[in-house]
This record gives structure tokens, C-alpha cells and sequence, in this order.
């Protein structure tokens, strides 16, 4: 058996460390699906792992970025589906690991990509200069409640492009996205996921261990090579806030809670995501018999 398995979720839940120990175990390597662990030098931020918690397995797609330039789900969609056929082709498991659930299904589902149109998009930008992300994306939210949920409010490109795709087709852009069917290569989807209020605690700790940790070194490094000027890389989560810091908007304790409160949403998002797709089999990520519970699935 050697079908991809796909492990999704909210954040902070623990998917990194079951897709390595999956990868173990099943003889695989690690595809990333995270589009912010793109980045190089986002590493605390995005709690990318480490080289020592790979335990040796092999990751893909993480670090190919800099920070000033886009991400791209069909670019991405491409790249991720030639790694996991070069994998299933020398037999081993593409473990495929993320909490950005487009990214996730570009490669599991026929996912096309309409195009643009320079006078649409132009308009748009220049709406988003205007007025903010967070207005455009309340646009978004009456036009197409689905697409809104799955997109950050503070991120401005990816509004603009539903906005965009709205205007283009005359439907809304969730419309554009395939209903699931039976996933690509036989991919097992395993869904992480927590109670509520654990769930929320953790995301907690997790943020203040990256302030802890040097998150706001990292921003002031990755300021000096351009993050500002990257469109994705500026709007992650953490580096938004601690930007805003450094510009006097307030100050780093408000960045820290600023920070925890857009991840515990961001978190809600996620899980409404993910729970629409009837193809996920979710386990209690706290579950001592996890390994061996998703193990089982896998061996079906």
C-alpha cells in the first residue's frame, strides 16, 4: 500500500508531527502543503519543523520561496502533484501535511483555474489601496459566503482574486471549486483536530513561545530582505502584527494577543473547511492510540 495520505486540520493541532511519524513508519517523505512554510526564513513564525523533529525523512516544498515573492495555488498544484507521482513512482509515501485547505485540494482535486483580466484586477487594487482588505473582504461575504470563510479577512491578494474571478465568470468563485469525488491517487485523508477550548489554550502557548522564541528577530531580518514588499509573506499571520508593531501601531504585547486572536479564528475557519469534506476520517489529535488508530485507516 503505498496511496498518499493527506493529514489536514486546524492549526496547532499536531499534523506536522503525525505526518513525520506516519513517514516513518510507511517508509514516505513529507510533501508540505502550508503555503506561509514556503517561505525561506519564516520559520518560527509558521512553526515550521525543525531539522531534528524530521527525524531524517525528507520534506518537500518548504523553503522554496522568498519572502517578496507571491504564493501561487497553481503553481503549487503543478509542483506538489510532480513530487507525490515522483514518490508513488520509486514506491514510497507522499505524506501530504497543511492547514491551507485550497492548497490541499489543488492537488487532490480537478481544480482549474480561471484567468484574469488586467481591467478587473486593476480596479480591485486599487479598491484594496483604498479601502483595506478587511472592506473587500465584506464584500466577499455577501457575494460569496463560502469563499470568505476560507479566506483571511487580511488577505488582500487572495480577496481581490475571488472578487476578480466573481466579476469574470458571473458566479461565485467557491462555484469554481470541484465538488469532492473519489480523491487523486487514492490519497487517504486523515483530519486532525481538538476540543475547542485545548484547542484554543494551545494556540495560546504556541504564540507566546514564538515571541519567546525570536519571532520579532525574525521579522526585523526578514524586513531587511523585503518582506514588506511581499504581498503573501507580509499578511501571515505573526509578521502582520509585529510589522504593525514596528510602525508604532502598538506595541509588542498587543502584537503577541493580536496575534493569538486572529490564529483562534483562523482555526474556525479551518475547521469549517475541512469538515465539509466528507472525505476526511478526523481523529482526537490527543489520542494516545493516534498513530496507531490512523495506521489502521491507512491499511484498509
Amino acid at each position: 500500500m503505498n496511496a498518499p495520505v493527506a493529514v489536514v486540520g486546524p492549526t496547532a493541532t499536531g499534523k506536522s508531527d503525525l505526518a513525520v511519524r506516519l513517514a516513518v513508519e510507511l517508509g514516505g517523505e513529507v510533501v508540505n502543503a502550508d503555503s506561509m512554510q514556503f517561505y525561506r526564513g519564516m520559520d518560527i513564525g509558521t512553526a515550521k519543523v525543525t531539522a531534528e523533529q524530521r527525524q531524517g525523512v525528507p520534506h518537500h516544498l518548504l523553503d522554496v520561496l522568498e519572502v517578496t515573492e507571491p504564493a501561487s495555488v497553481a503553481v503549487y498544484q503543478r509542483e506538489a502533484r510532480a513530487v507525490v507521482e515522483s514518490l508513488l513512482a520509486a514506491g514510497k509515501v507522499p505524506v501530504l501535511v497543511g492547514g491551507s485547505g485550497l492548497y490541499v485540494q489543488a492537488v487532490l482535486d480537478d481544480l482549474v483555474f480561471p484567468g484574469t483580466d488586467d481591467r478587473i484586477r486593476g480596479q480591485l487594487e486599487n479598491e484594496l489601496a483604498v479601502f483595506g482588505a478587511e472592506t473587500l473582504h465584506g464584500r466577499l461575504a455577501q457575494l460569496d459566503p463560502a469563499a470568505a470563510l476560507a479566506i483571511l479577512p487580511t488577505n488582500g491578494r487572495r480577496v481581490v482574486r475571488a472578487l476578480e474571478v466573481i466579476e469574470l465568470t458571473g458566479q461565485p468563485f467557491s462555484a469554481t471549486l470541484p465538488k469532492p469525488g473519489p480523491a487523486r491517487y487514492g490519497t487517504v485523508l486523515v483530519g486532525l483536530d481538538r476540543e475547542v477550548t485545548e484547542l484554543d489554550e494551545r494556540v495560546d502557548r504556541r504564540v507566546d513561545r514564538m515571541f519567546a522564541d525570536g519571532l520579532v528577530e525574525e521579522v526585523r531580518a526578514l524586513e531587511s530582505v523585503g518582506l514588506r514588499e511581499g504581498r503573501t509573506a507580509s499578511r501571515a499571520l505573526g509578521y502582520q502584527q509585529v510589522l504593525a508593531a514596528f510602525d508604532g501601531e502598538h506595541d509588542l504585547a498587543t502584537a503577541a494577543a493580536e496575534t493569538a486572536q486572529a490564529t483562534r479564528r483562523y482555526v474556525r475557519r479551518q475547521r469549517s473547511w475541512f469538515r465539509r469534506d466528507r472525505r476526511v476520517t478526523w481523529f482526537d489529535a490527543g489520542s494516545e492510540e493516534l498513530v496507531a488508530d490512523v495506521l489502521a485507516l491507512v491499511a484498509k
